[in-house]
């Protein structure tokens, strides 16, 4: 009696590589289809674009007119003759939605628009930055009055002041010489700036945080550094 394995009908088939080759042959269409439906689902899930007209493959949706009125929930075919009929886009808003929500637009009037706005919140925008000026709790009048003025000229420019003050070996025993620098600080700058952190203990560090009056106009259009 010869081995092997008997297959469809009366062919057969010896153990081995030959026979996996085989099943691998009979599997490979549906495998292929089901990549291939795969990757539209993942083209779909990363797309930052929404789906409209007929891109949109759902049997009915909750129709907004295109001056924002409800029109109800209409089958698909009839949202796209709507859409055709006023030289408009179909546009899925909501597709979380059940049905859902789709609305008449222009759509590349609505992008253009909606470009320009963002342009112009980008433009506006008021850029928030923190300077940081470190002192030393036995500073000298003159290293004061130098860092004092890196201060005042920070909160003129509309700027945040992260002040550090660092302690050295027996200087983290006398805190309270930091605090007393940090509130002097602060009067001297008061007609320009608030304290908006209160001192605080970090570490080997003392820190408090200044801001600019609201009168004082922050810089615009510039990116955040510090010095």
């Amino acid at each position: 009696m010869s081995s092997g394995i008997r297959g469809e009908g009366s062919a057969r088939f010896a153990p081995g590589p030959f026979f996996v080759c085989h099943r691998r042959h009979r599997m490979g269409p549906v495998g292929g289809v089901a990549a291939r439906g795969i990757n539209r689902l993942q083209e779909d899930s990363i797309s930052v674009e929404p789906r409209i007209n007929d891109r949109i493959r759902v049997p009915e949706v909750r129709l907004v007119g295109s001056e924002g009125e409800q029109v109800g929930i209409v089958p698909i075919g009839e949202a796209l003759r709507m859409a055709q009929e006023a030289d408009l886009d179909l546009v899925e808003v909501a597709p979380d939605a059940r049905p859902p929500v789709c609305k008449l637009m222009d759509y590349g009037k609505f992008k253009y628009e909606s470009a320009q706005k963002a342009r112009e919140a980008r433009r506006n925008q008021v850029l928030t930055v923190i300077k940081e000026m470190k002192l030393r709790p036995k500073i000298d009048s003159h290293d004061y009055e130098t860092k004092k003025g890196h201060v005042v000229r920070f909160l003129k420019a509309g700027d945040k002041v992260k002040v550090t003050i660092m302690f050295r070996g027996r200087e983290q025993s006398r805190p309270e010489l930091g605090f007393r620098l940090l509130q002097r600080l602060s009067a001297d700058v008061a007609e320009l700036g608030f304290v908006e952190s209160a001192p605080k203990q970090d570490g080997r560090n003392m820190i408090m945080v200044l801001a600019p009056h609201k009168q004082v106009r922050p810089r615009q259009g510039q990116p955040a550094a510090a010095s």
